[in-house]
């Protein structure tokens, strides 16, 4: 196969080598943050409003704490270090101590984080269980909902580019006849339950992931509730094409 055939031209050494350019470490002051700290008065804190403009030098963590601050203003101090911790945590050699630090915020302070992270933050905070939970459960569950909603994001970008709005499923009429990539097989509107395969193992990991549980099932929910999906268009048209099938049910 020539590379011209190849999505990334160099194989698994160029995507590793790419990652891990984005991954470099920061360069962090001694005093950047407190990885001891006590996490009671950082729930009862509010984050005043930021400058308007970063502050920091390229490549330290001063400049990525000041470019995260202004999403975090009016909100809990302890959301803003689960940020920070995230940040830290995404690139290579974190300091030692910031992961246990990261889970002990969701052991500990679970239930006022959910109420101060918006969904992005909180798919965030769930992929970084996919490196940085425990061994087992927690990072099992964490990888899962890492390449549910990876894949989900990357899918819902791309399709915008139909001209489709999120909501709106796709019509019969224009389907292509064109083959599934890697030979795969077609999803069976009628009764394929690829779906529910996907997403009803997640449920069951969460029970068994008490620390991350709930940030799990509210991501789950949330997107159970979302109507801009391809779980959501799938369902539509599946219950289009029961129709059409169906008189009786059609008339009803």
């Amino acid at each position: 196969m020539s590379s011209q055939t190849l999505t990334y031209a160099g194989g698994a050494e160029e995507i590793i080598a790419r990652w891990m350019k984005r991954r470099r470490p920061f360069q962090i002051s001694d005093e950047s943050i407190d990885l001891t700290q006590d996490l009671a008065p950082l729930r009862a804190s509010l984050l005043p409003e930021s400058a308007a403009e970063p502050q920091g030098e390229r490549g330290t963590f001063a400049l990525k704490s000041s470019m995260i601050a202004p999403e975090f203003s009016g909100l809990s101090e302890l959301a803003f270090l689960n940020a920070r911790l995230i940040a830290l945590l995404r690139r290579a050699e974190p300091p030692a101590g910031a992961a246990c630090l990261f889970r002990r915020l969701w052991a500990e302070e679970s239930p006022h984080l959910l109420t101060q992270l918006d969904l992005r933050w909180q798919v965030s905070s769930a992929m970084t269980f996919a490196d940085h939970g425990t061994v087992g459960s927690e990072q099992a569950l964490g990888a899962s909902l890492k390449m549910l909603f990876g894949l989900i994001k990357l899918y819902e970008f791309e399709r915008l580019f139909t001209g489709l709005a999120p909501e709106e499923p796709h019509r019969f009429g224009k389907r292509s006849p064109a083959p599934m990539p890697l030979a795969m097989d077609q999803y069976s509107l009628n009764n394929g339950g690829l779906d529910l395969a996907l997403l009803a193992p997640l449920y069951l990991q969460a029970e068994q992931a008490p620390v991350l549980k709930p940030l799990a099932l509210s991501l789950l929910d949330a997107l159970n509730a979302e109507d801009g999906t391809i779980f959501r268009r799938l369902a539509i048209m599946k219950q289009r094409r029961a129709k059409a099938r169906n008189p009786e049910e059609k008339s009803r």
